[in-house]
């Protein structure tokens, strides 16, 4: 297992228990990836070190899954927006569209209503910024939407396809809970425990600050990669664009905001969002706060990459890399950087549980894993 991340502890833990002898290596010197999380020692704060992680799923196995290696707590994210010096709610909802427009509407005269200011010329919306103004207008989409996107994707939303905001996240109801997913939590003691108790099997053996080398994988049944696509191929066709974040930490002596996520919808302040790390952990009481202010970028070398573009140029570029990875024999290219996809944390483990389901499978019946058991 390349990654000590998700992907990898997960598939690891499953092919151990089936009786295979797993190395998990990283080159990193933790696990849990871009998951970790630790207690700050000034604070006492549970710090989500590369950004915060929610759990949220509708997949009860998953559910069942971590719960069996982590004690997880009761987390809603209600997310706040800063917009024109105003605070709203996030997503859009009742209660946002009459305080933004200054009024007292109903659900039924509140969807009259947007569906009155919104762009009905529009036909099959082709961008990001159409999308945005067929569903709800220029006012709501200027003022939630476009300046955070811009910050977010580094292009204006005229460059972005429709389907990022496919399902547009409007409520007609007073419900402010960011996520509609029946199962959400936050584990007790942060993610790093968690992961360390998937990786705690006799059959598993870690390696960290250990860079993997491709001529390496002969020497093993099988490997299971969950780095970045072109890292693998040392960039030999050239990089896939991703995102990055910078993180601004400071601390704060009290209650900073009031809230784990304010985002930030204007251009004149340069950061995307700020989080405040103590209230991802609402059963624990701190009175100092650890906060972060978060900015994206284009990534570059050396970066950490959190988002795929996927734009036409990266699409032309990954086509060409996953045609050598079905070349390679032996490896399978898993998890978000192995298949280049922007995935929740649930779906990387339920794809991690399904793919060393598929490895155990064609192992008895003679047969080999592809290079990807889910697709780019």
């Amino acid at each position: 297992m390349v990654g000590a991340g998700l992907s990898g502890a997960v598939m690891a833990r499953k092919l151990a228990e089936a009786g295979h002898l797993v190395t998990v290596c990283d080159e990193r010197s933790h696990i849990a990836g871009n998951c970790y999380t630790e207690r700050d020692a000034d604070t006492g704060v549970m710090v989500h070190v590369y950004g915060p992680h929610i759990f949220h799923t509708d997949d009860e196995g998953v559910w069942d899954y971590v719960n069996r290696f982590a004690n997880f707590l009761p987390f809603v994210n209600r997310v706040k927006t800063t917009s024109g010096g105003r605070v709203f709610l996030l997503p859009v909802n009742l209660h946002t569209i009459n305080q933004f427009f200054n009024k007292t509407l109903r659900p039924d005269e509140a969807k009259e209503f947007i569906t009155s200011i919104a762009d009905q010329t529009i036909g099959e919306p082709k961008t990001f910024e159409d999308q945005a103004l067929k569903f709800v207008g220029r006012d709501l989409y200027e003022a939630f939407f476009k300046g955070y996107t811009m910050k977010q994707w580094g292009v204006e939303p005229t460059q972005l396809p429709a389907s990022i905001l496919k399902r547009l996240p409007v409520r007609f109801n007073y419900d402010d809970n960011y996520f509609f997913h029946r199962f959400q939590g936050m584990p007790e003691n942060g993610y790093t425990e968690m992961v360390e108790k998937i990786l705690d099997h006799d059959n598993i053996e870690l390696k960290l600050n250990t860079r993997y080398s491709r001529a390496e994988s002969a020497s093993y049944a099988h490997v299971f990669y969950s780095g970045p696509l072109d890292g693998y191929f040392d960039f030999e066709l050239g990089r896939l664009g991703y995102r990055t974040l910078d993180f601004e930490r400071f601390y704060y002596d009290g209650d900073y905001q009031g809230c784990a996520v304010m985002n930030y919808g204007d251009l004149d302040v340069p950061y995307t969002r700020i989080t405040e790390h103590k209230h991802f952990s609402p059963w624990e009481k701190h009175e100092k706060s650890i906060c972060y202010r978060e900015s994206a970028r284009s990534c570059e070398e050396g970066d950490i990459p959190y988002y795929p573009i996927r734009m036409a140029d990266e699409k032309a570029l990954l086509a060409r890399y996953v045609e050598r990875a079905g070349q390679e024999p032996g490896v399978t290219f898993v998890g978000r950087l192995g298949t280049y996809r922007y995935l929740d944390m649930d779906v990387t483990i339920r794809e991690a549980l399904d793919t060393a389901d598929a490895y155990l499978n064609a192992s008895a019946n003679a047969q080999k894993l592809g290079a990807f058991f889910v697709s780019p």
